[in-house]
């Protein structure tokens, strides 16, 4: 073996998957370098949560690829692949701080389309492990940390991948069996032909969801969750955005249950009680949990009720109760009627406002701006002063404060997959650079 050294100045990293060994130099790229500690901006700062530390505060959105197998009847279905690997696994080798991997499924039935990921399979031995421990051990080989989103897509599944739709002039296109879909399968918290997610014939009505149904999909996130653990992976992420099954029980709008898990408040946000406890029970203490959440429907102008920016300050300042270290926020996803107001800012406001009244309650809970966030010095800005901030309510007075504690791009790393690089050089930062390509770069 060649007598190389890796980023990190201990000897570089052998690692072999399905029996077919390659080698790969230990990287940690993305490290600030900078002599003069005082002149590293935030957002190359790292990022403690928990027992976990980030090397800066760049974090890859969940994205879905559409680009698992579909076929009921393969081992395979819901695996991730030697696709995935190579999308994820280059951003890693690129500089991010964090990697969170795509909606992946706790139940067959909660996938968005046939090729999405998903973790329901039984064991350590099943493809589903064996795809996600791959990626893991690249990821962490790079220097980079790495996420999983659990998911369950509701009333918004079964239906093919969007180009597909795309190439027959539609926005959605139903999946039926003959694609691997599951119709008579999708489920919602309340159930009918008026809970179809969008009008036209691009989703399938729901059925609802029996309590004894919901309980069992608290146990499905548990069960995911403690097999991310054994692959590997840092941090679990609970997706309650878009629309999507959590988000359609938080909702007035698409839960109209009458168990315990809907009518009020505190009965529409019970099933994030319960699946954050269930969740926090089989992952190690010092381990991080995050929720995405839509801080609003945009439905404020349309309807009485709604999901809105004052539920979503309602429920994050439970959070801590929960065990839940971070909160993703996003908006939008549950109704054809949403009327977003649309600007630069129009996301990473909600998430400026969500954390600025936890602060004022003295809470500490991190918060992760996302949503048309492409410029190095715009997401500098967001986060900019949030290591150093007095969690005071006098601090709330004395000047602007931190939009959020770390930022999340999904398109922009598609479009510009060097945009760490590139934020170093344009915000005047010197970076770890990875071994195999950094002669590329000049920092």
């Amino acid at each position: 073996m060649p007598n190389i050294i890796g980023a990190d100045g201990g000897p570089p990293s052998v690692v072999q998957f399905s029996g077919t060994p390659y080698f790969t130099p230990s990287n940690k790229a993305g490290v600030a370098l900078d002599e003069d500690n005082s002149h590293i901006p935030t957002i190359f700062r790292p990022l403690q949560i928990r027992d976990v530390t980030l090397k800066n505060r760049i974090m890859v959105a969940p994205m879905c690829m559409y680009s698992a197998e579909s076929n009921p009847l393969s081992p395979f279905i819901g695996a991730l692949t030697d696709y995935h690997l190579a999308h994820l696994g280059h951003l890693a080798l690129k500089g991010v701080g964090l990697i969170i991997i795509e909606a992946t499924a706790v139940q067959e039935n909660g996938r968005i389309s046939p090729n999405d990921s998903g973790l329901w399979q039984d064991g350590v031995h099943s493809e589903q492990f064996k795809g996600l421990q791959r990626l893991v051990d690249f990821v962490h080989s790079q220097g980079a940390k790495i996420a999983i989103q659990l998911a369950h897509a509701g009333r918004k599944a079964s239906t093919m991948a969007p180009w597909v739709a795309k190439q027959q002039g539609k926005r959605s296109l139903r999946a039926d069996e003959s694609a691997g879909g599951w119709p008579s399968n999708v489920v919602g918290p309340s159930g009918g032909d008026e809970q179809i997610w969008t009008e036209g014939d691009g989703f399938w009505p729901p059925r609802e969801l029996s309590t004894s149904e919901v309980e069992d999909l608290i146990k499905a996130f548990a069960k995911s969750a403690a097999l991310a653990v054994k692959a590997g992976v840092d941090i679990i992420e609970i997706h309650g955005a878009h629309g999507y099954l959590i988000g359609e029980f938080l909702s007035p709008v698409t839960n109209q249950r009458k168990d315990r898990f809907g009518g009020s408040f505190e009965n529409r946000t019970r099933i994030i009680q319960e699946i954050a406890s269930s969740v926090r029970s089989v992952i190690p203490a010092g381990m991080p949990l995050f929720l995405r959440i839509s801080a609003t429907e945009w439905l404020e102008h349309v309807q009485s009720e709604s999901w809105d920016l004052p539920s979503s300050v309602k429920l994050a300042k439970l959070l801590p109760s929960l065990g839940i270290d971070f909160l993703d926020v996003s908006s939008g996803g549950n109704s054809q009627y949403q009327n977003i107001e649309m600007h630069n800012n129009y996301q990473v406001d909600l998430a400026g406002e969500i954390r600025r009244e936890i602060r004022v309650e003295g809470q500490k809970t991190l918060v992760g701006a996302v949503g048309l966030i492409t410029k190095p010095e715009r997401a500098r800005d967001i986060v900019q002063g949030a290591e150093n901030e007095k969690i005071l309510v006098e601090s709330m007075l004395s000047g602007p404060q931190p939009m959020a504690d770390a930022i999340l791009m999904g398109r922009q790393f598609l479009r510009e997959p060097d945009w760490v690089f590139n934020a170093a050089t344009a915000l005047g930062v010197k970076v770890t650079l990875p071994l195999q390509i950094g002669r590329a770069f000049s920092m």
